[in-house]
């Protein structure tokens, strides 16, 4: 229904074995016809259940006999669908609250009073007909309803780390009442991908857009355990990578037995970025420019009808690709920088995971260390890490700057436990003085998240000494850099890129 942590919600799923799909609320029966459906989450929302375009529950959703469970907007829109009423409160809700409730399968195990957190303007004024309240706080009568039979209602939210045991809530509502199985797992999730490619691909030729990250290289090795030699993978050397990475992705996946070529692509990709300072279109002239050289390479390689690529679950979610009901907040190359008229057939064999879910595929499929626990790094690469325009003398400043970053970072030990750590060019020049001199150069930021998935993430703490060390060598060892600074915004506000 919109919710920013509707993700969040999926992926507390996941965790507990069990697999979901976010869909918007325009799903029909025949959209999830495939699926072994046991129940329905229904996530928050921004809107109210009286705006004129707010979203609502399918019908066939609460005439079917599935559980539903509602979790604030979607409580309320189960109220006002099956007949209740709901108000606007006279103060919004928004904090830590302690819910009292009733002895209920959804609350088994839980303490009682239990801490949730509560996020919410409008509140269930008047149940439904057949429905009973079943937890309750100080501010809310109807803090959980159901009807007895397989309806639930929450006004607060399990899925964020202030409810403490929002976990065994959802855990209840998916073992308890909906009856499921924990069988999402990495060798299941390995088997179901081999067969779904196996299935679309048949006896054609696939290429992998190989660029030695690991979503990438979990995909053509996925790719490759179902189809073998029907693939043939390419990494593009756009000259938008960090410092040594071409040479490092030859060394790693020559030795795995995998086709393997690349294809220099410098020119064209720089071309195509002169003078382009819009960070939307930076990503759609990549996305564009990709598949222009791939298109080029399947045409020298013979027929080859199936682009494979590392698209994840998160890729897709921010940029809106599913249809929900949340904005989009930037295209990704992989979604939402594609041309529409293209002549291979996506295969996105880790479309559906999220990222620690690839990580686990990775090791699964045995794959080495250094590519299973490899930061994440942009489709677009340093074109959107350089704020401005992109030319050659920019990026290879940014590489300096970026391998000095990680250096430092692998140095201390903290690479492992960081999310992503980078270097961003800034398009802001400040005065300094260097020996005698006054100087007139740009600002480096840098940026250390820590995260799980990055739909959320906070800003790690880097230890003064690893921060002292990478401001005094940028600095030091790279023409043109007066100042660094650190970017201390988590995500929401921010995002983890900059563009």
């Amino acid at each position: 229904m919109g919710s920013q942590t509707a993700a969040l919600i999926a992926r507390r799923v996941r965790e507990l074995k069990v697999y979901c799909e976010l869909v918007p609320p325009t799903i029909s029966p025949q959209d999830i016809q495939h699926l072994n459906l046991k129940g329905v989450i229904v996530s928050g929302g921004p809107a109210s259940v009286h705006d004129k375009r707010a979203p609502h529950i399918p019908d066939w959703i609460l005439k079917s006999e599935l559980p539903v469970l509602g979790i604030c907007y979607g409580m309320q829109d189960i109220a006002r669908c099956l007949g209740g009423s709901v108000a606007r409160a006279s103060k919004r809700e928004f904090g830590p609250a302690r819910v009292n409730h009733n002895k209920n399968t959804l609350f088994a195990g839980m303490p009682n009073p239990a801490d949730v957190w509560m996020s919410h303007s409008d509140y269930v004024e008047k149940m439904p007909p057949e429905f009973v309240s079943i937890a309750s706080t100080n501010s809310v009568q109807n803090a959980a309803i159901t009807n007895n039979h397989k309806l639930f209602g929450i006004q607060f939210h399990p899925e964020v780390v202030h409810t403490p045991q929002g976990t065994d809530l959802l855990a209840n509502f998916i073992f308890k009442i909906c009856k499921c199985a924990q069988s999402w797992n990495p060798e299941t999730i390995v088997n179901f991908a081999i067969r779904t490619v196996r299935s679309q691909v048949g006896d054609a030729h696939a290429l992998c857009a190989l660029s030695g990250g690991v979503d990438s290289a979990v995909a053509a090795t996925l790719v490759h355990r179902a189809i073998d030699r029907q693939l043939s993978c390419v990494f593009v050397d756009n000259g938008l990578m960090r410092l040594g990475e071409k040479q490092h992705i030859q060394n790693t996946f020559q030795d795995m037995n995998i086709d393997f070529q690349v294809v220099d692509a410098q020119n064209k990709f720089l071309k195509n970025l002169t003078g382009v300072t819009d960070p939307e279109q930076k990503r759609i002239i990549v996305g564009k420019t990709f598949i222009e050289v791939f298109e080029k390479v399947a045409q020298k390689i013979g027929k080859v009808d199936f682009l494979v690529q590392g698209t994840t679950y998160p890729d897709v979610i921010e940029s809106a690709g599913i249809g929900h009901t949340s904005k989009t907040i930037k295209s990704h190359h992989n979604v939402g920088g594609l041309p529409k008229k293209m002549k291979l057939e996506l295969v996105e064999p880790l479309k559906y995971l999220f990222k620690d879910e690839v990580r686990k595929v990775g090791r699964e499929l045995d794959l080495p260390d250094h590519i299973v626990n490899r930061q994440p790094y942009p489709g677009p690469g340093l074109a959107i890490r350089i704020i401005g325009k992109v030319t050659p003398q920019r990026i290879q400043t940014l590489q300096r700057a970026d391998a000095i970053v990680l250096e430092e970072i692998k140095n201390a030990g903290l690479y492992n436990d960081l999310w992503q750590s980078f270097a961003v060019l800034t398009n802001t020049q400040t005065v300094g003085v260097q020996g005698d001199d006054r100087t007139y150069g740009y600002v480096v930021a840098i940026r250390a998240v820590t995260a799980t998935d990055a739909m959320t993430a906070d800003w790690a703490r880097l230890p003064d000494a690893v921060l002292s060390n990478i401001s005094r060598r940028i600095i030091n060892e790279i023409p043109n850099i007066n100042r660094v600074v650190y970017d201390i915004t988590p995500k929401p506000p921010g995002t983890i890129e900059w563009e």
